[in-house]
């Protein structure tokens, strides 16, 4: 494991007993990234990097019973406060790195990734990984429960030309990776940005 994926353990280790509690009110922001990728019932999506859960419960309604649900992620503890919340009835946890998923090509037709682009290693090698187990035509949200300005205001800092979340960063990103972007929304209430595997 490289010295980035313990890293990021460790951030989200030391964080996940309170997690959900430090952020109570992004129930209705995940419910519309959730709308936003247009699942149907039956349908199988991952929720990659899905920490303690919160999608899951929307994410399950939207496929109905004979969906598929997996929440994947590569920190154990945060696995663990899903699970003590309740959350691993909506979809199956998988303990994985989304850089190598255990999941056949084209299984899925969705991922949901909230707030995942800034914790990948290799974000053009991840999101190429992400769209490997995505049928053509298949989505991909990318997704925060705040703006890329308000969260930058929380935390202190300043937006960065560097930053992956900007649309002119993140658009040609996604195309070197499989994507082709389809919607990009950077309100203070709401990040997401969706995006179409390409054939």
């Amino acid at each position: 494991m490289s010295n980035d994926h313990t890293d990021v353990q460790e951030f989200f280790a030391a964080r996940a007993a309170d997690w959900d509690a430090r952020f109570p009110d992004d129930g209705p922001a995940f419910e519309t990234g959730v709308a936003e990728l247009g699942l149907r019932p039956g349908d199988a999506v991952l929720d990659a990097g899905c920490g303690t859960g919160r999608a899951l419960p929307a994410l399950r309604r939207a496929v109905g019973p004979s969906g598929v649900v997996i929440g994947a992620d590569l920190t154990p503890a945060m696995l663990a406060a899903a699970v003590r919340a309740g959350r691993d009835t909506d979809g199956h946890l998988l303990l994985a790195d989304v850089a190598r998923l255990p999941l056949r090509d084209r299984s899925l037709d969705a991922v949901f990734g909230a707030g995942l682009v800034s914790h990948l290693p290799e974000p053009a090698e991840n999101l190429r990984e992400l769209a490997r187990v995505v049928r053509p035509g298949g989505r991909l949200a990318l997704f925060h429960a705040i703006g890329r300005a308000a969260l930058a205001a929380r935390q202190g800092r300043q937006i960065t030309p560097g930053d992956l979340r900007a649309e002119a960063n993140l658009r040609p990103l996604l195309a070197s990776s499989g994507w082709r972007m389809t919607r990009y929304i950077d309100e203070d209430a709401l990040f997401l940005a969706l995006a179409v595997r390409q054939d």
